[in-house]
């Protein structure tokens, strides 16, 4: 099955009612860019989003950030009729989202069931599950591991919060943060954070996306072009963590040495792996 790249730090939601916007999020400098078909697009006008998503999805595209954006669908919930709808439409026509973002998931047997759908399509577009509920969290760990095709868990903090009946903050959804990170690790699949809904709160944005990143996720979610700047500086190693990170490794791969003043064995050799990855390389 194809692989999605994992240089994915900063993934940018745009309306599928607004196709004008589309070669924007790559102009920003966005990695990934997510047409909305759920939140963003009322009910009157999700048929003609969807096809103006899937028909701009059909055009030639090879998936990596640097010869263009990854290219991401959310679909409407599974469970509601627009869903149903949206997976149909797209098993039945030519385009290929790199990925599908799945809301509302709760249910490892939802992800085995687009992924089924997806296999008799013969289509390659990976998914990712965005976690939202009490239930989701509660059910991250076997979510996680529900099928190979996962690429990634996306925490969704603004509908947690709503079913929680908690603020939209850091601190109140930081146990929920925490087991969408250790369930994402346990897979061995990406961890994606939720956006940072204060437009013109700059330093809110970059002391939230510095918190996530020390909590391991390894992207954050934007809602405005504005805020990838700092989600990418955030989460591109600089040039002295990357030739820490190689000497480290070259440091390991002789046995257990000294760098910088630390002990270097296994578990500082995977965080410098990380870091390369991170980089791009």
């Amino acid at each position: 099955m194809t692989s999605v790249p994992t240089r994915r730090r900063s993934w940018l939601f745009t309306p599928a009612t607004k196709p004008e916007r589309f070669d924007r999020a790559a102009e920003a400098g966005a990695d990934a860019l997510i047409v909305d078909l759920e939140d963003a697009v009322a009910p009157a006008d999700k048929a003609t989003a969807r096809q103006t998503a899937l028909d701009w999805m059909a055009t030639p595209h090879d998936g990596r950030p640097e010869g263009g954006i990854v290219r991401v669908l959310r679909i409407n919930a599974p469970g509601t009729a627009f869903g149903l709808e949206d997976l149909l439409a797209l098993v039945r026509s030519p385009a290929e989202p790199d990925l599908i973002l799945v809301p509302k998931t709760d249910s490892a047997d939802t992800l085995r069931l687009i992924d089924g759908l997806l296999t008799e399509s013969g289509k390659a577009t990976r998914l990712v599950a965005l976690i939202e509920s009490a239930r989701g969290v509660a059910l991250a760990e076997a979510i996680a591991q529900s099928t190979p095709r996962l690429d990634a868990l996306f925490f969704g903090a603004a509908d947690l919060a709503a079913d929680l009946g908690a603020e939209v903050a850091w601190e109140p959804l930081l146990a929920a943060r925490s087991r969408v990170v250790n369930a994402a690790a346990l897979a061995g699949i990406a961890a994606i954070d939720s956006p940072f809904f204060a437009l013109t709160d700059e330093a809110g944005l970059r002391a939230e996306v510095a918190a996530a990143v020390r909590m391991g996720f390894t992207a954050k979610a934007a809602i405005h072009p504005r805020q990838i700047a700092p989600i990418n500086e955030a989460l591109t190693p600089t040039p002295d963590q990357v030739a820490e990170a190689r000497l480290i490794l070259e440091e390991n791969a002789k046995g257990v040495g000294v760098v910088a003043g630390r002990m270097i064995d296994e578990a500082v050799a995977r965080k410098a792996r990380r870091i390369l990855a991170a980089a791009g390389q």
